[in-house]
């Protein structure tokens, strides 16, 4: 037998061993270094010239999940590689010049559960003398906890570079590393910040007391998160969001600080308008109701400490609407800007000014003095101040406005809660409005009283109107003859406790509250089922029932089409049925005319009552398609008194012949107001002298 040589290639590497007893041993010597592979801490396989597996330590089999039996002889090590790795190993060994330059080859191994693995393969040739592969040594380092050091590596190179401003700093808090956003941020380049520390950005807003809490945080917890004031290298302040952290190495000792920051100035800007606009009115930019209560409360407080008095003024732009109405909104808003204004130049430094809605203002005074008396001096001469700076003309352009106020005023020390000091004030403030406007008035106890019975009244007013307790009584309307040709429904409000309620009592808080429209429906619907039940009865089948309509009932857009639909549902005779409108309706005489003209269309009879106490003139009567006016009571009680109002009667009563429109007189009380009226030409009579106003069933049996 000649001589055998085995040429080995290792990665590339050639060395050739020549020994006659070789190929005997060659067996065992694969053997050996098979069971010394078994023991090491990485993968290793031994493939023949096709590739197929001669031999597979126990690592890599764990690795793919195979047993040994499954793979030597059958399987290749391709079979176990990623379709891209599979062409990476074929080529590596394709083209010999990569083994030379390329001692590692990664690839990715598929284990039989489906998962890639990541690893590091190295190659040993071993040839025959005519350098053909005889077998190939391999051994394979798991890569998969290396490739995550790594992937880590690059998230914190990204992260690090992120919007975010970073700096890192040493122990001593010098300035290491910075990243690109904080040159961003703060106009400082990584040159210029690096070797220097965060003071390099001190804005002077903070105190000592902030840092050394911030600093004490930190050494306990490791971190701190919180707000806080930067100078930017131009000179520009910013408000930043800053995260600090510390870190640590094994003995526990600081060795670094991390900071991470982002500019919240415009957040900050964006929230502070947020909470300026709720507790500020927009048009006037003052304090509005929210933040006066908060004001108030503090003040309140404060008084309670001090034992001073302090002062709530409740101020009222008296006929502001007349500006809205005829100029417009906008103009309206300039004089509002402006009177906000002159309320700020006003006031003392420290007062409150605030603006409560429409053209309602408040002032609250603080600290005014120990005596009552002597505090309540000092708001009236504030006070007399504003009337006198509101008063003056307001001048935009080449229009000028003129709007006057009203105030109310409530003194308060150490009992008075928020709301009721507000409530006391506004009380304060109508009264001066009743007092004529343009002046101011102090809350009393007194007024309180009287308030709290308002407010039962109303209440019982509408359980009284949702219960049906309220009636019509009907006063008799005569001619000259003595025959009642109709009557007049006026309203009663028989009450359990007080007995019956005068009219003048609850029909003004029906005004005020708006309960006159429910109630006003009320008296529609109950005269026209009146007019029905009387169309079967002789006596009263011919009478016409008045009923008094208000203003606000009047001036309803769909009032008419409300008469008209109380009419039809009751079949009624439209022509029986008058109604009494004031001459306060007349505030629109064109909104006025059409309605008039559309009731007078239905049927129905319109009356003008209390005709000459109000402000029309007679080219306005002209215009009213009326069928009657009314003399008001007032005139004829002073018949025989008062020589001007019977020269006042006599004078309407000419007016309505002329205009041809019948006349009515109330409040006839004797025989020589009846013949004085009757003289004068007065076609119909109504009042105590011909009969109260009574129940249905008594006026009925009255005209038997």
């Amino acid at each position: 037998m000649g001589e055998s040589t085995i040429t080995t290639y290792t990665n590339g590497s050639r060395a050739v061993i020549t020994n006659p007893s070789l190929a005997s041993r060659l067996v065992a010597i694969e053997n050996e270094i098979n069971g010394l592979f078994e023991r090491v801490p990485f993968g290793s396989h031994s493939l023949d010239a096709n590739g197929t597996y001669k031999s597979i330590n126990a690592l890599e089999l764990a690795w793919l999940g195979y047993t040994r039996d499954e793979v030597i002889g059958k399987k290749k090590l391709v079979d176990f590689l990623t379709p891209t790795s599979q062409d990476k190993f074929r080529a590596y060994f394709a083209h010999p010049h990569l083994r030379s330059t390329v001692a590692e080859l990664e690839l990715e191994l598929v284990r039989r559960d489906g998962i890639s693995m990541p690893i590091s393969l190295s190659v040993s040739d071993h040839l025959d003398d005519a350098h053909q592969l005889l077998n190939r040594r391999a051994v394979i380092f798991d890569l998969t906890e290396s490739r995550a050091a790594k992937a880590k590596q690059r998230v914190s190179a990204v992260a690090f570079e992120s919007l975010s401003g970073m700096f890192i700093t040493d122990r001593n808090q010098v300035i290491l590393q910075v990243n690109g956003a904080f040159t961003e941020l703060t106009g400082y380049t990584a040159q210029e910040a690096e070797g220097q520390t965060p003071r390099l950005l001190s804005s002077g807003r903070h105190n000592k007391a902030f840092y050394q809490a911030m600093w004490a945080a930190l050494k306990e917890k490791g971190c701190w998160h919180g707000e806080i004031w930067n100078r930017r290298k131009d000179g520009s302040l910013f408000v930043e969001w800053l995260s600090l952290s510390t870190v640590l190495d094994v003995a526990g000792e600081v060795t670094h600080y991390v900071a991470s920051f982002i500019d919240i100035t415009a957040r900050k800007s964006a929230q502070d308008q947020i909470a300026h606009m709720a507790y500020h009115d927009a048009l006037t930019q003052l304090p509005n109701r929210r933040l006066l209560q908060d004001r108030l409360n503090q003040a309140l407080a404060a008084a309670r400490r001090s034992g001073l008095y302090g002062a709530l003024l409740f101020i009222d732009l008296d006929n502001f609407k007349k500006i809205n109405d005829s100029a417009g909104h906008e103009a309206g808003d300039l004089v509002l800007v402006e009177a906000a204004n002159r309320l700020r130049r006003t006031v003392r430094e420290g007062d409150s000014v605030a603006r409560l809605g429409g053209d309602e203002f408040a002032i609250l005074l603080e600290d005014l003095d120990t005596d009552r008396l002597e505090s309540a001096a000092k708001a009236q001469q504030l006070g007399e101040k504003i009337i006198e700076v509101l008063a003056q003309p307001y001048v935009f352009g080449r229009h000028k406005f003129h709007c006057s106020a009203s105030i109310g005023i409530d003194l308060y020390a150490h009992t008075e809660s928020g709301p009721d000091l507000l409530q006391h004030a506004d009380l304060a403030m109508y009264q001066s409005k009743r007092a004529g406007r343009n002046t101011l008035r102090f809350f009393d106890q007194a007024m309180q009283t009287a308030l709290n019975s308002h407010v039962a009244l109303e209440n019982e007013l509408r359980l009284a109107l949702e219960e049906r307790h309220l009636q019509l009584y009907f006063q008799p309307q005569r001619d000259r003859k003595g025959k009642t040709v109709g009557a007049e429904a006026l309203l009663r409000w028989p009450h359990g406790e007080r007995g019956f309620v005068a009219p003048a009592e609850f029909i003004t808080l029906a005004e005020e509250t708006g309960l006159i429209l429910p109630i006003g429906q009320w008296v529609l619907e109950a005269a026209c089922a009146q007019l029905k039940e009387w169309e079967d009865k002789p006596q009263t089948q011919q009478l016409r029932l008045a009923i008094n309509v208000s203003a606000r009932q009047f001036r309803q857009a769909e009032f008419v089409s409300q008469v008209r639909q109380a009419m039809e549902h009751h079949a009624v005779n439209p022509t029986l049925l008058k109604l009494e409108v004031t001459e306060s309706v007349l505030l629109d005489v064109s909104d006025t005319v059409r309605k008039m003209e559309a009731l007078r269309a239905l049927g129905v009879q319109l009356s003008l009552d209390d005709f000459g106490t109000g402000y029309s003139s007679l080219s306005i009567l002209t215009q009213l398609p009326i069928t009657q006016l009314k003399i008001d009571q007032s005139f004829v009680r002073n018949i025989g008194v008062k020589p001007s109002d019977a020269s006042i009667i006599q004078t309407i009563i000419s007016m309505a012949q002329i205009l041809e429109m019948e006349v009515i007189a109330e409040g006839v009380e004797t025989e020589a107001q009846s013949a004085f009226l009757e003289q004068q030409g007065c076609q119909l009579f109504q009042g105590v002298l011909f009969g109260p106003a009574v129940p249905i069933e008594v006026f009925e049996a009255q005209l038997a």
